[in-house]
């Protein structure tokens, strides 16, 4: 018979067929993993037990945080030893022994056989190791004298580096080529490389100049003349930089390039100083609204103060000059918001974090100078050397020269040497000099030998001299007074004063500026940055507060044995605050004394209300808009007769519609309107003179 035909799978069947199959993938899945584990895990045929390891090493895995740790230790503890031998440090800067116990480190692993770390990478240096310094220095930064010298300060640092780069790049060029009868590496060197070098070298340093600056104690004049180029510099060295480093290759630069060149140095400059103005605002906005969460208070300055830097980096703008500008703009906002302990948290560890910083910059140029590849040129790294010292005289002079025609206290003799003598290199310059690429610049190694013998020649000759000759020239040097209420209200006389001097004269001079932008702070920019009442408060009155408060504290760490005040404001804490020796002999003395609450809050409202009148009456003149002043004498009768005068105006000019005037009428009107005008011009000269004598 035939075979029956097979019958095809219904979809049921299939299904059931797939779920059979997966069950029994599924046990083959099982069954190995079993013996996997049963291979893996020990049994007891093949497992030995051995004893519990007590104590292990595993360095890898901690090596980078560890090596870290001890550098900053090695660092703070070689700024201890320095310290605790004043003899040494008054004879040898501080930078100029961390240098060399860098170079001691690094010869120390070298002769050990080990390979010296990249300490001083330009990742490390400029992302971690400049900011905490240029942030002190911009937050602390004393702004009175910095705004008034400011063009001087742009005088050198723009202009100044410009002759310095050019000047050296031109004839460094010029030496290499002498001689072309006698062939060596220098002939092959073009004037591109040679001006990229000279733009590296030719910048002062700001880490390096305070370094020495704070240690010599120099007046404030030529602090922050020399520190001030050293910041503002920045931009010019980085547009110097990039554009000499793009077009080395190509060999030409065209006058559109110098034009560009030109665009891209106002844009790094000005767009810095607007990043860090940006955040600087945000910084102080927030502040005002952290009085229940006073510990965060600290961070918010230093997380907005490095996301400016970053911010600036990472648009290529100025890094320096985002920070100092973030620093300035936050911290009359932000010290108004905050607490006194955060206000001293914030003031020690930027200067904790600074020293720490500048320490290892010095200590890592020692090492990175033993480890670092280096081609020794006598000629190139001695005219190199002369070069940076003759350029730099030249400039100040000529600078100088230029600059006294319109300063109005000039800058003397002894201030151009301390300003020339004081333009020191630092490692700006030699991390700027370890971003050049071989392949693009085959004498790399030749330029990093030269860039480290200018900056040790300028830390340990200029400065450990310079001190010696500060005290030589008999140089006036810092004086430490603390600033009074009379030095206060002085203060804020003469510059009411000189305001009004420039209105009347008709000159916008930077007094002028200066009062705009301090009416505009005062009407706009404190009420939306600063909490509470503290933005409408007179300024006298926040800096005798201020005053008030230092006082309290100093006496309270001087042990005077009294208790403090309760009517000292809740945000001081006095709960850490010790007195050294408790004197109970003394009678109980109070430091500040004690008033009513009702009492207090009325002197204030008198202060307050007094204060902002003598403000209105003091108001600049402007000739423009003559306006009595309603509280001086006399005002009524002039506002009297004044009437008058616009009423018989109106009355002559309703009549002469009505009829026709004869002419010997229409000339005696004339003449009556012009003895009128007359007379109106001699009371308002008698009003000038009169305010301006109460004034």
């Amino acid at each position: 018979s035939p075979r029956p035909l097979p019958r095809l799978p219904s979809a049921a069947t299939v299904h059931l067929a797939a779920g059979n199959n997966a069950a029994s993938r599924a046990n083959v899945n099982r069954r190995a993993g079993r013996s996997l584990r049963a291979s893996v895990l020990p049994t007891d045929q093949n497992y030995s037990k051995k004893a519990f390891p007590v104590l292990s090493l595993d360095y890898h895995h901690i090596h980078v945080p560890f090596e870290i740790a001890l550098w900053v230790l090695l660092a703070s503890l070689m700024k201890l030893g320095f310290h605790l031998i004043p003899r040494l440090s008054s004879i040898v800067p501080e930078s100029c022994l961390l240098i060399v116990v860098g170079l001691l480190v690094g010869g120390f692993i070298k002769l050990a056989g080990e390979k010296v770390p990249p300490v001083l990478d330009s990742q490390s240096f400029f992302l971690c190791l400049l900011p905490p310094i240029i942030l002190d220095a911009g937050y602390f930064l004393p702004i009175r004298p910095f705004m008034e010298n400011l063009g001087t300060i742009l005088m050198f640092a723009v202009v100044g580096t410009l002759w310095n780069a050019f000047f050296v790049g031109g004839l460094l060029y010029a030496v290499c080529q002498i001689q072309p009868g006698n062939p060596s590496d220098l002939h092959n060197l073009e004037l591109l490389p040679c001006l990229l070098f000279a733009s590296i070298i030719s910048a002062v340093d700001p880490v390096a100049v305070l370094a020495v600056f704070e240690e010599i104690h120099i007046n404030e004049l030529l602090h922050i003349l020399v520190f001030g180029e050293s910041l503002l510099n920045d931009a010019v060295t980085v547009v110097l930089y990039h554009l000499f480093e793009e077009y080395s290759g190509a060999g030409t630069v065209t006058i559109l390039d110098g034009v560009l060149g030109v665009i891209s140095f106002l844009v790094v400059a000005l767009g810095g100083v607007l990043v860090g103005a940006i955040y600087g605002f945000l910084a102080a906005f927030t502040s005002r609204f952290t009085s229940h969460v006073r510990v965060i208070e600290p961070l918010f300055v230093f997380v907005y103060s490095y996301m400016a830097y970053l911010s600036a980096e990472m648009f290529h703008l100025s890094g320096i000059m985002a920070l100092i500008a973030c620093g300035a703009v936050m911290r009359p906002y932000v010290e108004a918001n905050i607490s006194h302990k955060s206000h001293t948290t914030i003031k020690y560890f930027l200067k904790m974090w600074s020293s720490v910083s500048e320490t290892l910059i010095f200590i890592f140029l020692g090492v990175a100078t033993v480890d670092g590849p280096h081609s020794w040129n006598w000629t190139f790294v001695t005219v190199t050397v002369l070069l940076c010292l003759v350029s730099r005289v030249i400039g100040v002079i000529g600078l100088t020269f230029v600059i006294n025609k319109f300063r109005i206290v000039k800058l003397t003799t002894k201030d151009q040497f301390i300003v020339a003598y004081g333009g020191l290199r630092g490692a700006i310059a030699f991390s700027l000099g370890f971003l050049l690429e071989e392949k693009h610049f085959p004498m790399r190694d030749m330029f990093l030998t030269a860039i480290i013998t200018v900056i040790f020649f300028t830390v340990f000759v200029q400065g450990m001299t310079i001190k010696p000759l500060v005290e030589l020239l008999a140089v006036k040097k810092k004086q430490e007074a603390k600033r009074t209420i009379n030095e206060e209200i002085h203060t804020q006389f003469l510059d009411h004063l000189l305001t009004g001097i420039e209105d009347i004269c008709g000159h916008y001079g930077h007094h002028h500026w200066k009062d705009k932008l301090n009416r505009i702070n005062k009407k706009y920019v404190k009420k939306c940055l600063i909490a509470d009442e503290r933005g409408r408060e007179p300024q006298l009155i926040a800096f005798y507060h201020k005053m008030e408060m230092k006082q309290a504290i100093e006496l309270v760490e001087s042990g005077g044995g009294f208790k403090p005040p309760s009517a000292l404001p809740s945000t001081v804490s006095m709960q850490n605050i010790q007195p050294k020796k408790p004197a109970a002999a003394k009678p109980v003395q109070r430091a500040l004394p004690q008033l009513p609450k009702g009492r207090e809050e009325e002197i204030r409202t008198i202060l307050r209300s007094n204060l902002q009148r003598t403000r209105q009456r003091l108001r600049s003149y402007n000739r423009h808009t003559l306006v009595a002043d309603p509280y001086e004498e006399g005002f009524s009768d002039f506002i009297i007769k004044k009437q008058k005068i616009i009423e018989l105006e109106k009355k002559v000019r309703a009549s002469a519609t009505r009829f026709v005037i004869p002419p010997h009428w229409f000339c005696c009107l004339i003449q009556s309107r012009k003895h009128t005008r007359q007379e109106k011009k001699r009371k308002k000269r008698a009003v000038l003179s009169f305010s301006l004598q109460q004034q």
